[in-house]
């Protein structure tokens, strides 16, 4: 159950945040076993003044284009499979986007199955 969280700089594509959300749910799908219908997203459009980074952290050379990508999902995936969900993440979004691979923030936030609630007040996962 992941729920991904998409922040991107205002653009002039009115379709272009949904579509950066298609790309990441095809890459969870295929890296990190997440099932069909499994799609929560919210996807955030800022301007300027509320969308800050640093354009040059770590060496990487970050444009206006920055798109920050936050998943927070159940604990338990291995490194390797975070390595190749991240990889594909950015591959996707380059190869069906145009969008750099240095402009591609992920951050994964891992929780216990216990902590999510998909509706009616219960705990589906808590054993």
């Amino acid at each position: 159950m992941p729920l991904v969280r998409v922040d991107i700089k205002k653009h002039s594509d009115p379709t272009f945040a949904k579509r950066i959300g298609e790309q990441i749910y095809a890459a969870m799908r295929s890296t990190i076993n997440v099932p069909e219908h499994d799609n929560f997203q919210i996807l955030n459009e800022r301007d300027g003044e509320h969308f800050i980074f640093d354009p040059q952290y770590l060496g990487i050379q970050r444009s206006d284009q920055l798109v920050i990508i936050q998943i927070t999902l159940n604990e338990g995936r291995t490194l390797e499979q975070k390595k190749v969900l991240y990889q594909t993440i950015a591959q996707n979004l380059n190869a069906q986007l145009g969008i750099r691979l240095e402009d591609v923030f992920i951050n994964l936030v891992e929780v216990k199955k216990e902590n999510w609630s998909f509706g009616n007040g219960i705990a589906q996962y808590a054993s």
